[in-house]
């Protein structure tokens, strides 16, 4: 990290507003704390790193990202520790997927020490903002756009870089069911699917609606070409336990690299589960369901953490999970512990943010 990049300029609020949100009764996405991380990408470098109080942002009609979707994000949550420390969970894992979408969407890398760095100084300070209750936490939105004003299609040459955060809790109270989509499509291969791109999300947005309208919470996505290869469910990745032993559809160009992910693939292998990553069809979890070896399915992902399901719907035919999760109630409960320090952390995924 060059020189000028080794010092955030902090100007803080002069009054919080934590005082006026109920962090023990919170939804994600409705309430924003104090302040926000900002830095510009500008003449090739990335420059003038710096906190300040939550704004608008000044952006110009033409701002490229408005016109040709040059915009990704990351998520990620904070969480109080035993000792009151504000603790990241893997932070430059998503330094990482941060800089691997900038590259498939033609934009400039992120310096990685810098993320790290911004998401603690950023953290530590609104660290009043962290709910205290399990499950519970401060959700971090890290997100890069082209704000060049130019109307043509190239790549950006200005970006900007910026961190904000919403207190959050627990997303899904229950137990989810899903519909397994066989019109519309998340991704194909050679896509931006594995990306962490906006235009994913909005691209999910509809099909989602129509998913929600018949009853269910979110889409089960399938592949592009013969709809029955298994890739996402909304905006988590999945897991299946078939006559004890867990599967998950491998990383083939269209499924995102969920941290969430590859940390519960760690954490079943420990607990002496057998995990497989693998091309999985809709036909093999319903011939399971008819045996009646299909024991458990869960989602995972930043905001959900561990979303159990309850139901696929698939054309006129329901498959339906046992009542019973242990597995999966162990592996959200183990998560939610090592993020707040009530259990020992073996993996060294957590990151104090002092």
């Amino acid at each position: 990290m060059n020189e000028i990049m080794t010092e955030i300029k902090i100007t803080k609020v002069s009054q919080s507003r934590v005082d006026q949100v109920d962090l023990e009764n919170v939804t994600m996405g409705f309430n924003f704390s104090d302040h926000m991380f900002i830095c510009d990408y500008e003449n090739g470098e990335w420059q003038n790193p710096r906190i300040e109080p939550l704004a608008l942002i000044p952006t110009h009609p033409a701002a490229m990202a408005l016109h040709y979707g040059q915009a990704i994000f990351e998520g990620m949550k904070a969480t109080l520790g035993k000792e009151g420390t504000p603790l990241l969970f893997r932070p430059e894992e998503n330094a990482k997927r941060m800089n691997f979408s900038a590259d498939r969407m033609g934009m400039p890398s992120f310096p990685e020490d810098l993320f790290v760095e911004a998401l603690k100084q950023f953290t530590a300070l609104e660290k009043n903002w962290i709910p205290k209750a399990i499950g519970s936490a401060l959700y971090l939105r890290p997100f890069m756009y082209a704000d060049e004003p130019f109307i043509g299609m190239r790549a950006a040459t200005s970006f900007k870089f910026i961190i904000m955060a919403s207190p959050a809790g627990p997303f899904f109270s229950r137990k989810i069911k899903l519909y397994a989509e066989k019109k519309y499509v998340r991704a194909v291969n050679g896509g931006t699917g594995e990306a962490k791109a906006a235009g994913n999300y909005a691209a999910a947005i509809r099909p989602t609606e129509y998913a929600k309208a018949k009853g269910f919470d979110q889409v089960l996505w399938l592949d592009a070409h013969d709809f029955e290869y298994i890739q996402e469910v909304g905006t988590m990745n999945i897991f299946f336990k078939i006559d004890g032993k867990f599967i998950t559809p491998s990383l083939t160009g269209s499924i995102l690299s969920g941290i969430t992910r590859m940390s519960v693939i760690d954490l079943l292998r420990s607990k002496g589960f057998e995990v497989t990553e693998r091309p999985i069809t809709i036909s093999e979890i319903i011939e399971a369901s008819k045996k009646g070896t299909l024991e458990e399915a869960f989602g995972t992902g930043t905001a959900v953490g561990i979303a159990m399901i309850e139901e696929i719907g698939n054309n006129d035919l329901s498959i339906k999970f046992p009542d019973e999760n242990p597995v999966s109630v162990m592996v959200n409960d183990t998560l939610n512990a090592i993020k707040v320090q009530d259990i020992k952390d073996e993996f060294g995924w957590i990151v104090e943010a002092k």
